[in-house]
Formats: structure tokens, C-alpha cells, sequence
């Protein structure tokens, strides 16, 4: 039997209008998350929020004690949901993440959450290591431009791209498509 969790991923102040690294359209993204959040909480599915702390300073985001690291208002954590602390992109990575989802007998987990071209994309290749079906729901995420050779890439391309990238390993649904599964 499948038991889904719901992986909120750095949905953080810094990555909104005013923060250290503003993305594109995070408002929609966290209000997409906030949807799935709602329907988690109201079928009683497990909810895991996984929040970046900067392993040092240099990042110039993500900064301990700052209101940037703090996760935004939209999906608020509610007393009890497990919040995981991470210092690199996979939420995997030198966390407990796999002995919370092993302790609610979790095998399949929605990723949602910023930015999808490093954190998600690589807490979703991580999931084959732990055996968990993945789904991104790709409207619940956002990212930036990012810069190389000379050259400026939309973000609305890095955004596909991530997706595309790992959508032989993860299900690319709408968020309404993972709330009628």
C-alpha cells in the first residue's frame, strides 16, 4: 500500500520579493504549496518541511538568525510536523530526512518548493536511493535566470529544463493533478 508525504522544500523568506535571492514567482509556488499543505493536513497525509540553513556565510543567503531563513508564512510548519534542518542542495544529504519518512512508513513523496533546478531536482534524484516513488508537483515550485557563457536563461526555461531532467525518475504533475490522484 502507498503511503504519501508531502516535502516542502526551503519555501523561505529569502527566496521572496526583499530577500537575499528573490526568485521567479515564488508567491504562485507558495500558494500552490499552501493548496497541497491544505489537502495533506485536511486527509491526515504525512507533511515534512525542510528548511536550508547556510553551511557558511559566504552563501549570502539563507543566513542562521536571519528572517530570510525563516520559512514563509504560506506554509507555516504546525506543531508536530517534523522540520528538517539542511546545508546542501539534497534534503537527503547529512539530515534525517530517510529515518522520518522510514518512521511514518512513507513510499511515495510530493516534492514542492524552491529552487526547482537545485533543491528539488536533487532531493528528487535522491529518492531513488531510498526506494520512494516521487511525484514533483511542478506548479508548487519556482527558481531564477541564471547566467553562463555570456548568456541569461529564463527562468521559466530552467525551470522546464529541471523538470524535464528528472522526469523519467519523478511524475510531473499540476498540484490539482496530485490533489485528484
Amino acid at each position: 500500500m502507498t503511503k504519501q508525504a508531502l516535502i516542502l522544500i526551503d519555501i523561505q523568506n529569502d527566496y521572496f520579493e526583499g530577500g537575499a535571492m528573490s526568485l521567479k514567482e515564488p508567491v504562485k509556488a507558495a500558494e500552490n504549496a499552501r493548496k497541497l499543505l491544505h489537502h495533506f493536513r485536511q486527509n491526515g497525509k504525512a507533511i515534512v518541511h525542510v528548511q536550508h540553513l547556510a553551511a557558511t556565510p559566504e552563501l549570502g543567503f539563507m543566513l542562521e538568525g536571519t528572517d530570510g531563513q525563516k520559512i514563509h508564512s504560506s506554509v507555516t510548519p504546525l506543531e508536530g510536523e517534523p522540520v528538517i534542518t539542511k546545508h546542501y542542495p539534497n534534503s537527503f544529504a547529512a539530515t534525517n530526512l530517510s529515518d522520518v519518512l522510514n518512521e511514518l512508513e512513507v513510499t511515495e513523496v510530493v516534492l514542492v518548493g524552491m529552487m526547482t533546478h537545485m533543491c528539488v531536482s536533487s532531493t528528487a534524484r535522491a529518492t531513488i536511493e531510498y526506494g520512494l516513488k516521487t511525484i514533483i508537483a511542478h506548479d508548487a515550485c519556482a527558481t531564477c535566470d541564471l547566467s553562463i557563457f555570456d548568456q541569461t536563461i529564463a527562468a521559466q526555461v530552467v525551470h522546464q529544463t529541471a523538470l524535464a531532467e528528472v522526469a523519467n525518475i519523478a511524475d510531473i504533475l499540476s498540484v490539482e493533478e496530485v490533489i485528484r490522484r
